[in-house]
C-alpha cells in the first residue's frame, strides 16, 4: 500500500448544517501535522465545498510533506453549477502541483446521491428515502448514464488546467466509466450484506487496469457499528434524523476490529491508497452527562470535546486540541506506521490482467437504503 491516508474535512453545507461550523487556520495547520507525524500518514484526501478553505488545508498538507488529494465536494449543486466549480479547483489544484506538491484532483463524490439532477428530491434529505422506497428501481434507471455523460463533461473541462492525475469518488450507484480517470476511486465500505463478497468486489475493480484508491471506508463509534458500514450513521439515528437513538451502546473498539479487518484485505489486493473515514466530526460532539453522545453516530477517528468535557489538561493527549484521540487514531497509527516501515507491495503483482475500460461493479457495497455516511 503506497499511499496512508484520512479523509480531511474543511466543512460543507450539509443537511441545513456546516459540517465545521469553526474554521481557525492555527487549527487546520496543528491538525495536518499531527496527522503526518502522529498519525503516520503520507497522504490526505482535504474535501470541502469552499475553495479557500481547502486552499488554505493543502498548503498546510503540502509543507507536512503529504500528497494532496484535492477534493471539491459540491452539495445541491447542479450539473451547471458544478461545472465552472469543479474548473476553479482544478486551476487551484494545478497552482499547488506547479509548486511542487504531489496533487491529485478528486472531481466530486457520490453525484448520484449528493447532486440535484439524479435522483427525485431537491436536497440529500429528501433524496434518502426514494432509495428505500417502492419507486427505488425506476428512479435509479438511467443514472449511470447521466453521471457518465457529466463526468466526461467535468474531464474534458479539467483537463486543459490540471496536469496532475484525477479521480472521482464512487458509489455503486454512479456505474462510473473510469475510462477517462487515471485512478479508480472507491467509497468501499462493507456491512453484513456484502462482508461474505467484498475481497471478491474489490478485486473486480483491477480489471480497469489502473490503480485503486480507496477514498472512503470506517464505521461508526457504537457496538455493532461496523455490521452497517456506511449506513451506521442512519441507523444510529430515529427516523426524524435528528435524534440519536437511545438504546445504542458507546464501542471505541468497533471501529479497531473494523480496522483490523479491512485493511489487511487492502494490502493483500494490491490497493495503491487508502483514506480512512474521517479524522474529526465537527457536528458530533462526545458528552458523557451533558446530553447526547452524537460522536457514537460519528466516524472520525478522534472525539470532539465540548467546552465542559471535565478532562483535566494533564490527563489529555492533544490538550491544544477540542479533540481527543480514540482507540481507532491509535489503531490506524500504529498500522500506518508498519506499513510504512516494512515498505510497499507492488500492486501489479495482484492485478488480474488488464481488460478494456468498462463501468465499475455495481456489485461493491450494494445500497439498502443507502450505505454511505452523511459525510
Amino acid at each position: 500500500m503506497r499511499g496512508r491516508g484520512i479523509h480531511y474535512d474543511t466543512g460543507l453545507f450539509f443537511l441545513s448544517k456546516q459540517t465545521r461550523p469553526s474554521f481557525d487556520p492555527r487549527v487546520i495547520e496543528r491538525e495536518i501535522r499531527i496527522i503526518a507525524e502522529d498519525l503516520h500518514c503520507n497522504a490526505i484526501r482535504v474535501i470541502g465545498d469552499d475553495p479557500d478553505r481547502i486552499d488554505v488545508a493543502a498548503q498546510y498538507a503540502a509543507a507536512a510533506g503529504l500528497q494532496v488529494w484535492y477534493s471539491p465536494f459540491p452539495c445541491e449543486m447542479t450539473n451547471e453549477q458544478m461545472l465552472p466549480f469543479f474548473v476553479d479547483c482544478a486551476e487551484r489544484a494545478e497552482r499547488l502541483r506547479r509548486d511542487g506538491t504531489d496533487v491529485v484532483l478528486v472531481t466530486g463524490c457520490e453525484l448520484s446521491l449528493f447532486a440535484r439532477g439524479y435522483l427525485p428530491g431537491d436536497t440529500f434529505a429528501d433524496r434518502i428515502p426514494v432509495l428505500a422506497g417502492p419507486d427505488r428501481e425506476s428512479a435509479l434507471q438511467g443514472i449511470p448514464d447521466r453521471v457518465n455523460t457529466f463526468l466526461g463533461e467535468v474531464v474534458g473541462a479539467v483537463r486543459p488546467v490540471f496536469a496532475g492525475p484525477l479521480t472521482y469518488a464512487s458509489n455503486p450507484l454512479d456505474g462510473v466509466d473510469w475510462g477517462p480517470f487515471d485512478i479508480v476511486g472507491l467509497d468501499a465500505f462493507r456491512g453484513l450484506r456484502n462482508a461474505a463478497t467484498y475481497r471478491d468486489d474489490l478485486r473486480r475493480e483491477f480489471t480497469h487496469g489502473k490503480p485503486i484508491a480507496i477514498l472512503e471506508v470506517g464505521c461508526c463509534t457504537f457496538r455493532g457499528a461496523g455490521d452497517y458500514g456506511g449506513a451506521g450513521w442512519y441507523v444510529a439515528m430515529e427516523p426524524d434524523g435528528v435524534t440519536l437513538k437511545s438504546d445504542l451502546v458507546r464501542d471505541e473498539s468497533e471501529q479497531v476490529r473494523y480496522i483490523d479487518d479491512l485493511m489487511p484485505i487492502f494490502d493483500e489486493e494490491g490497493v495503491d491508497s487508502v483514506f480512512w473515514f474521517s479524522f474529526v466530526d465537527g457536528r458530533s460532539p462526545h458528552r458523557t452527562h451533558s446530553g447526547p453522545d452524537l460522536d457514537m453516530a460519528s466516524y472520525a477517528i478522534v472525539k470532539l470535546l465540548e467546552k465542559d468535557y471535565g478532562i483535566p489538561s494533564s490527563s489529555r493527549a492533544y490538550p491544544d486540541m477540542p479533540w481527543e484521540p480514540k482507540e481507532a487514531f491509535y489503531a490506524l497509527a500504529d498500522r500506518y506506521q508498519g506499513v510504512g516501515q516494512s515498505g510497499t507491495a507492488d500492486p501489479s503483482t495482484h492485478r488480474p490482467p488488464q481488460t478494456s475500460h468498462r463501468r465499475g461493479s455495481r456489485s461493491l457495497l450494494q445500497h439498502e437504503a443507502l450505505d454511505r455516511p452523511s459525510s
